[in-house]
């Protein structure tokens, strides 16, 4: 299995012989509204959209900007089948993206040899605010012979954000390989908001233990700059933690462009 970090949240992930790509955004900021440095992408995707490998399935978590981009997906081969909660499959389909598929939690779906199954992420994943009917978010746990691996999406961190690993890996007495989960940082006086749908960078440390992954990657870093923090924030933080942390040879940080072959 070989792992890519493009940027914020979107990877490629080669398991095998199948090729996924996650959360596609290569935009160079997020959205019209980016004003001077903020909203703006610091460092360039680490494989440019136009020389990404053949895809056998897209992941979109939800419907956010920064997870989801109209341009970047329109540019993927639309014989390439995209999974994506109900709701936001139902709004691409209608907008011309006709190989979206649904994918509910608590489904699974086989795509190139690769099981993907959803469950539902603590996250209001709406894109703008005033459009709650596409508020849906899921996280996938992708499995094959090649080995298994959890993408959290964005996600506050619950007493269940660990039992699809739980459900699909442990209940058959496999191992989870790879934890792919978010990092983030906020200020004091926005902390306790944040932390209702997202990871901080100690908060995926405590998801890593609790998935009972084998190794965790950090994502959601080193891409955007945002109102309340930059680019960096998040995994400076993280990099400043991990020696005191006992599984700290376990956590592999990708720069963006790395690939990494998972042992």
């Amino acid at each position: 299995m070989d792992l890519t970090y493009i940027g914020h949240a979107t990877l490629l992930l080669q398991l095998g012989e199948a090729t996924f790509l996650t959360d596609p955004n290569f935009d160079d900021a997020l959205g019209r509204f980016a004003i001077g440095e903020r909203l703006r992408r610091v460092a360039p995707p680490g494989i440019a959209l136009a020389a990404l490998p053949r895809l056998d399935g897209v992941l979109v978590t939800h419907a956010h900007l920064d997870h989801l981009s109209l341009a970047s997906l329109a540019a993927i081969p639309r014989e390439v089948p995209v999974v994506a909660p109900p709701s936001v499959a139902r709004w691409l389909v209608g907008r011309g993206f006709a190989q979206v598929r649904a994918l509910a939690p608590g489904g699974t779906v086989e795509l190139a040899g690769v099981a993907v199954h959803a469950e539902a992420a603590t996250h209001v994943g709406s894109r703008y605010g005033v459009d709650r009917w596409r508020a849906e978010t899921n996280m996938y746990l992708l499995e094959s012979g090649a080995g298994s691996v959890f993408f959290a999406g964005d996600t506050g961190l619950t007493a269940d954000t660990h039992t699809l690993a739980d459900r699909v890996c442990h209940a058959a007495g496999r191992p989870l390989d790879v934890a792919l989960l978010p990092i983030g940082h906020a200020p004091w006086w926005k902390l306790r908001s944040f932390r209702a749908g997202h990871l901080t960078y100690a908060d995926a440390l405590d998801l890593f233990e609790r998935l009972r992954a084998r190794w965790m990657v950090p994502y959601h870093w080193g891409t955007f700059n945002h109102l309340s923090a930059g680019a960096h924030d998040a995994i400076d933080r993280l990099r400043a933690l991990l020696p005191t942390h006992a599984r700290r040879e376990q956590v592999r940080i990708l720069e963006p462009g790395e690939r990494w072959t998972v042992n």
